[in-house]
């Protein structure tokens, strides 16, 4: 087996502490032989990591999404306009999947426990200045900086998904960490909700606090890698395929694979989608439907909620129907979510409870393909470089924001809410596109592994051994 890999923390000026401190955790010795009890820590240490990412990453969202909500009294207060808003959002949102990428780079070769810890950390202080700020100079350059260190939080997440759960598993437990993307927006959007009727800054103050304490919380709860406690590799990983560097193995795995540019051209759709209810969802319903701001967050709160029962299934249905083959399973949900946009668009007086239940099924749809890219270039990219697979294709993601962010504000600003929602049914449309040309995509990269759960374990702790002992 091959040891840990190199840090990329190395050099005079950062200092050996910092080498330290994010360097990937080494082996830890054996101390367990019995298979049971090495299969009961593995289970253990399997929900401790999942329960720990979901609600690190979740706490995310609340120094992130939190901008959606202050938005319009932050625009009252300062008198910022919507192509101003939508500006700090693209920016924002480019440099997060810039970053997303760059530290996806270094969350494979970095301990993911305070890789993440330390990105929270940093997100928010930044909250804090944010709050404290009023020039559109300040605010704009601020929030950038947000982006930039938000983009820590989901690489050493994807470290820690390839690390400790099998690829024949993965969907499924992918699909329930994901919930975290929806736990953290729903939620942030409720809580501020009630903060912005005390004042914006109350958005960012509160939010800060609470993600400073959950930082603490990372650093105590997380763990790097199986090796790392003694464990083995996880199952079906252990004989992955080994380049000679990691530079030729992200070459052919990542920049040369066609299926991941598709799926990172399909992601850039789906985002422009989710994004858009997201980020102006509250704006829209308060113009729209002239609801309260406590109101309008309730129910973008609802399109996330009903988001993780679409993720969870989605993610049950890849690993159990389609035999992880995922792509196809988002072609159907992309289709449903268009519809889904177009009735709400073409029914603009309906009932707010109509429209309510049409916003909760294009969260339902759109959460599914949102989960399932990150699950099929995993296993396209193998372990090894999970989270810079998954980074190239956030790229795409968040240049999204060029659409629903600033182009967004720009398309409502001069020609209303009507063509902002015919352009997202465009996107729904195009997503489809790039997914169905996704069809034969399939997991590859791992040799199979013995049925039995057990003999897995005894047959991977040799390999570990013996990677040891060269």
């Amino acid at each position: 087996m091959a040891g840990p890999s190199p840090s990329p923390f190395r050099g005079p000026r950062l200092g050996r502490a910092l080498v330290h401190l994010f360097a990937p955790a080494p082996p830890a010795e054996v101390l367990i032989e019995d298979a049971a009890e090495v299969k009961a820590r593995y289970r253990y240490w399997q929900r401790r990591i999942l329960i720990s990412t979901i609600i690190g990453y979740a706490t995310f969202y609340f120094v992130r999404k939190n901008l959606s909500v202050a938005m319009p009294g932050l625009g009252q207060d300062l008198g910022i306009s919507k192509v101003d808003l939508g500006l700090f959002l693209t920016l924002h949102g480019l440099l997060y999947g810039v970053s997303k990428f760059a530290n996806g780079f270094l969350a494979d070769r970095s301990n993911a426990r305070t890789f993440m810890a330390a990105g929270l950390l940093l997100s928010a202080v930044i909250n804090l200045f944010f709050g404290l700020s009023s020039t559109v100079l300040a605010l704009g350059v601020l929030w950038m900086l947000n982006g930039w260190v938000q983009g820590m939080g989901f690489p050493p997440c994807a470290r820690l998904m390839a690390h400790w759960f099998p690829p024949k598993q993965l969907a499924t437990h992918y699909s329930i960490w994901n919930t975290s993307h929806s736990i953290g927006a729903g939620l942030v959007v409720v809580v501020c909700g009630y903060l912005a009727v005390y004042g914006w800054r109350w958005c960012f103050f509160v939010p800060a606090a609470l993600a400073m304490l959950c930082a603490v919380f990372l650093l105590v709860s997380l763990r790097d890698t199986p090796p790392s406690l003694g464990l083995p590799e996880v199952e079906g990983t252990v004989r992955a395929p080994v380049a000679k560097d990691f530079s030729s193995l992200l070459l052919r795995q990542v920049f040369a694979n066609p299926y991941v540019w598709l799926l990172a051209l399909a992601s850039f759709f789906v985002y422009v989608v989710r994004y858009a209810v997201l980020d102006w969802g509250p704006t829209l319903l308060t113009e729209t439907k002239h609801l309260k701001l406590t109101h309008s967050s309730w129910m973008v709160a609802g399109f996330e909620v009903a988001g993780v029962a679409g993720m969870l299934l989605s993610g049950w249905l890849t690993d159990r129907v389609f035999g992880g083959r995922g792509a196809r399973l988002c072609v159907i949900s992309m289709a449903l979510a268009g519809l889904s946009v177009l009735l709400f668009w073409k029914l603009p007086d309906s009932s707010v409870g109509l429209s309510t239940l049409l916003l909760c099924l294009t969260g339902f749809f759109i959460y599914g393909p949102q989960a399932l890219v990150g699950v099929i270039v995993t296993n396209l990219a193998t372990k090894r470089v999970a989270a810079t697979a998954i980074g190239f294709t956030s790229i795409f993601s968040y240049a999204s924001t060029l659409v629903s962010g600033w182009g967004l504000g720009w398309l409502v600003q001069h020609h209303g809410w009507s063509a902002a929602l015919g352009g997202l049914v465009i996107a729904a449309a195009l997503s489809m596109l790039m997914f169905a040309l996704a069809w034969t995509a399939k997991p590859h990269g791992y040799e199979a592994e013995p049925a039995d759960d057990d003999s897995r374990l005894q047959d991977a702790r040799p390999a570990v051994s013996a990677g040891r002992r060269r």
